[in-house]
């Protein structure tokens, strides 16, 4: 069981290239050379707490484009049952598929949990503001899922 070290402010993000729920290739640099990113790690789609926090980002997207932020949610997902949530949900972002987990590996946020007596390696739900430079503005790593999108918000008013 490995322990989380997720990366911090100031270090470089990891490059990556993922399929999104309409099986588009979505990569970092492409999305970096129009705006910030906010990178988004969560468990599992439609399930409680990841349904809450996605449909507060879904409902400030015109809040976050104030701030020159786009929003990309990555988890294990297969790209079916991605494509399944975004439509249920009626999300506005792009959500990407890590099935081997190697992007949630490299960003650091795969490792040792605990659920409900069980042990076992999956994401926690960390979140990372990647500037224009490529470069991790901010770690967001103490939320609940239900105030994720002010604590985001709060952030960036104040930056």
């Amino acid at each position: 069981m490995n322990k989380i070290s997720p990366l911090q402010a100031g270090d470089t993000a990891p490059a990556f290239s993922l399929q999104n729920q309409n099986d588009e290739t979505v990569t970092l640099s492409e999305l970096l050379k129009e705006q910030q990113v906010l990178v988004y790690f969560y468990p599992k789609a439609s399930t409680p707490g990841c349904t809450v926090q996605a449909e507060n980002l879904r409902d400030q997207q015109a809040e976050l484009a104030k701030f020159n932020t786009r929003v990309v949610g990555i988890s294990p997902d297969p790209i079916k049952r991605l494509k399944n949530f975004e439509t249920k949900k009626e999300l506005n972002f792009d959500l990407l598929a890590d099935e081997d987990h190697a992007i949630a590996e490299a960003f650091g946020v795969w490792g040792y949990k605990k659920f409900m007596g069980k042990e076992y390696d999956g994401i926690h739900r960390l979140t990372f503001l990647v500037g224009q430079d490529g470069k991790i503005k901010h770690l967001f790593d103490k939320f609940k899922t239900k105030d994720h999108h002010q604590v985001v918000l709060d952030y960036l008013e104040a930056e």
